[in-house]
């Protein structure tokens, strides 16, 4: 309703009735101008979707075997994207084997995935799928926006709802889903305001509704592969996908990081199927009863553990470090102790996993002190070890850099400029991908209200005010 978007459900009358049609962007005016009858609306909006996820009513339908990589990675990408699915198993599901039938589908060439407009997919990519639900559309070449934002986690979000809000014409592009590393938090407990916890994804999917509210254009999932210059009233072009491009007069970096990986020779053939970088309930039912491993000393991995543990027979938590408590929140850690089924190994690095078609079944690490190493059989693997600046595709855009690829910003990097800009005029990074940053959720969402008051002074100086289309 607020994105223009196909809807997620049809509605047949069964008698004669009077309909009134009302535009997205009436029913966003509407909002932000009656206060009141706006929060009714979002509430309505939320409460109704929510509905929809859980009870599986309405989108597309996954139809493939549990565990498999493909099929987690389809409902990963569909949870994350916050849009109502189902999943049904080809093994046991009459309605799945049904399907299957129906459609002459080979079982080697599962998954597939019926989409509401009938179409049938045969392992899509997330880009293919994306585009037959309805979440990408086509752009429009010719418009030219106020900024464009690269990264829809907590700093992306952050700076479109003010930017948005404040009147400067806004889109958001990122290459996977709305929230970021934040919006796989199975729980931020010491985020202002929430003071019983919230998930990651509860509350950037909160802020993804109120960057709608205010006409933030989204682009989810296209990858932004080159910053360019760009002509015609457009100071900017960003070339994203399969050959399209955003133009704007002021470009926000906040591509954010990516998970790092463990440096073992055949740690790919198990990501997908048994070596994961978040814990959702997908993960989570995959586990049940069981006991897993994670590899991890900050606050994420903290969170998981806490969440897993809920979940599974056993967590056993593995960290380089000697101790927790110079990386981790005091809560956290306290809480990991008063767990009875999370035991801690400090000083240990995992040295070898073993496992034959993609299942992980056994899983071998060592003590960086005494060199005495441990097998255990452990058929699933969580790595929160960090991670490193997204920041690839700006290898050729003349935006300065650090040794470790975090974008540097401020005046030592070009006199003159704020703390936000990079060394190209009109371009600024926030969040975890700028050099000195805090990587907290707080802190980015901090920077991306920040970075607004210096968009306004940027455009006004060098840009004749907002565009305001």
């Amino acid at each position: 309703q607020l994105s223009n978007r196909p809807s997620l459900v049809n509605a047949e009358a069964v008698e004669p009735v009077e309909a009134i049609v009302i535009p997205s962007q009436r029913l966003r005016d509407l909002m932000v101008q009656e206060a009141n009858l706006g929060e009714r609306v979002m509430r309505a909006l939320i409460l109704r979707r929510v509905g929809l996820l859980e009870s599986g009513a309405s989108g597309p339908v996954v139809i493939g075997p549990p565990g498999n990589g493909d099929v987690l990675r389809l409902q990963g990408f569909l949870r994350r994207s916050g849009l109502p699915h189902r999943a049904l198993d080809s093994d046991t599901d009459p309605c799945a084997k049904t399907l299957i039938e129906r459609f002459h589908v080979d079982p080697h060439h599962l998954p597939i995935v019926l989409c509401p407009n009938g179409k049938l997919m045969h392992n899509p990519g997330e880009n293919e799928l994306a585009r037959c639900v309805g979440l990408l559309r086509p752009i429009d070449a010719e418009k030219v926006y106020d900024v464009a934002i690269v990264g829809a986690g907590p700093a992306g979000l952050a700076a479109a709802v003010y930017a948005a809000s404040e009147g400067l014409s806004t889109i958001v592009l990122d290459c996977r889903a709305f929230g970021g590393q934040a919006g796989a938090s199975a729980r931020i407990e010491n985020y202002l305001g929430f003071p019983t916890g919230i998930t990651g994804m509860a509350l950037m999917a909160r802020a993804y509704n109120q960057a709608q509210k205010f006409g933030v254009e989204m682009v989810i999932p296209d990858e932004a592969k080159l910053l360019d210059d760009a002509g015609d009233g457009a100071r900017y072009r960003l070339a994203i996908g399969d050959g399209e491009g955003v133009r704007s007069r002021a470009v926000v970096i906040a591509s954010g990081a990516r998970y790092r990986r463990l440096d073992i020779a055949n740690l790919a053939q198990f990501e997908g199927t048994s070596v994961h970088y978040w814990a959702s309930p997908i993960e989570a039912r995959l586990c049940q009863s069981q006991e897993v491993a994670l590899v991890g000393a900050g606050n994420s991995a903290g969170q998981a553990a806490v969440y897993l543990a809920s979940q599974v027979r056993k967590v056993t938590l593995l960290a380089r470090r000697d101790s927790l408590d110079a990386t981790m929140s005091r809560y956290l850690v306290e809480r990991i102790k008063a767990q009875p089924n999370i035991e801690v190994l400090t000083q240990t690095e995992v040295v070898a996993l073993e496992g034959h078609d993609g299942n992980l079944e056994r899983l071998r690490w060592r003590n960086r002190v005494t060199g005495e190493e441990t097998e255990r059989a452990i058929h699933h693997l969580f790595l929160f070890i960090g991670a490193d600046p997204n920041t690839d595709w700006l290898a050729n855009c003349n935006v300065a850099l650090d040794a470790k690829g975090f974008v540097r910003t401020g005046p030592d990097t070009t006199p003159g400029h704020g703390p936000m800009e990079t060394s190209r005029s009109g371009v600024f990074a926030i969040g975890d991908v700028r050099c000195g940053s805090t990587k907290r959720v707080a802190a980015a969402v901090g920077e991306g209200a920040q970075v607004v008051a210096a968009l306004h002074a940027y455009l006004a100086r060098d840009g004749g005010g907002a565009v305001n289309e």
